[in-house]
């Protein structure tokens, strides 16, 4: 399930009517330039906000190995305003533990401030329900992409490409599954799309466990071959990194609600994405904060 808040119409109006839009092609025609002036084919760079596994409860007292979710969202959201991005993504476990629709409230409740300043993409993990979620955002502009069970986003930020995958199996049990309908669709749509450098996002992690995403060879399979996917930014394990595969960079996000190893932020991050690579700087707000401020540099693969 992926969803956005569009920037590009009243922004009060659009939170009012709803919070969401389900399958939409979204361009974000205000993406600022950033590192030098902005050229004819679009601005330089598009600033973006990264989140995961908000894992926001019903009960906003709620709180795992001394972490408050609501809490840490709450203090995270002014930030990410303050830093004003073109645009910012959640990557799945939006919801505590089951997606009650308490927990969908209280997540539309903290991120209102900031959709009405951004669009705000999301990722629907395997602690999330789709029917809860939908009841909340219930007013959902934009099109759905034709993909059997899935809901996929194709945002077009100028001088990248986002595409946000549906890699919800189960609700609260662990694996995740793109299936053979989404990968399907991104194997033609990356096929017939020009050469925008491509970023896929979506909850589970590349891994070979039995929590992580079960078609990831056939996801490689597509991928790997198509040089104008640069990058995938996902979440689910809690934990921070960088990787790559055959060029293709892997980048495992902290979560924002809590972490399982002490050693591990917790906190969000900002990504400067160009055409050429893209910077990504730890904002650590809790856990591990020895790296606050750091910052990644990567160079996408031609």
């Amino acid at each position: 399930m992926a969803a956005v808040f569009h920037p590009s119409i009243n922004r009060r109006d659009f939170v009012k009517g709803g919070l969401a839009a389900i399958g939409a092609v979204v361009t974000l025609g205000g993406c600022a330039s950033l590192g030098g002036r902005q050229s004819r084919k679009g601005p330089a760079a598009t600033r973006w906000a990264l989140l995961s596994d908000t894992h926001i409860p019903e009960d906003v007292d709620n709180n795992y190995r001394g972490f408050y979710p609501y809490r840490n969202l709450e203090k995270i959201v002014p930030e990410v305003i303050a830093n004003a991005p073109d645009a910012a993504a959640i990557t799945g476990d939006l919801a505590r533990l089951a997606g009650k629709p308490g927990d969908y409230a209280n997540l539309k409740k903290l991120l209102t401030p900031l959709a009405e300043q951004t669009p705000v993409f999301m990722a629907l993990g395997n602690h999330d329900d789709r029917g809860n979620f939908q009841k909340t955002f219930d007013k959902l502009p934009g099109e759905k992409q034709s993909v059997s069970g899935k809901c996929v986003l194709v945002a077009n930020a100028p001088p990248v490409r986002v595409i946000v995958l549906d890699s919800l199996f189960y609700v609260n049990k662990v694996p995740g599954l793109l299936g053979r309908a989404q990968r399907r669709w991104l194997a033609g749509y990356l096929k017939t799309s020009d050469n925008t450098p491509t970023i896929l996002c979506f909850h589970h992690t590349l891994g070979d466990g039995d929590g992580d995403l079960l078609d990831l060879p056939r996801l490689y399979e597509i991928v790997a071959p198509v040089r104008k996917v640069k990058a995938i930014v996902y979440g689910h394990s809690h934990e921070y990194g960088f990787s790559k595969y055959k060029g293709i960079h892997l980048i495992n996000l902290p979560a924002t609600g809590y972490n399982f190893n002490d050693a591990e932020p917790v906190g969000w991050v900002e990504a400067k994405l160009r055409a050429t690579g893209g910077d990504f700087i730890l904002h650590a707000t809790a856990g591990n904060t020895e790296q606050n401020g750091s910052e990644k540099h990567l160079t996408w693969r031609a």
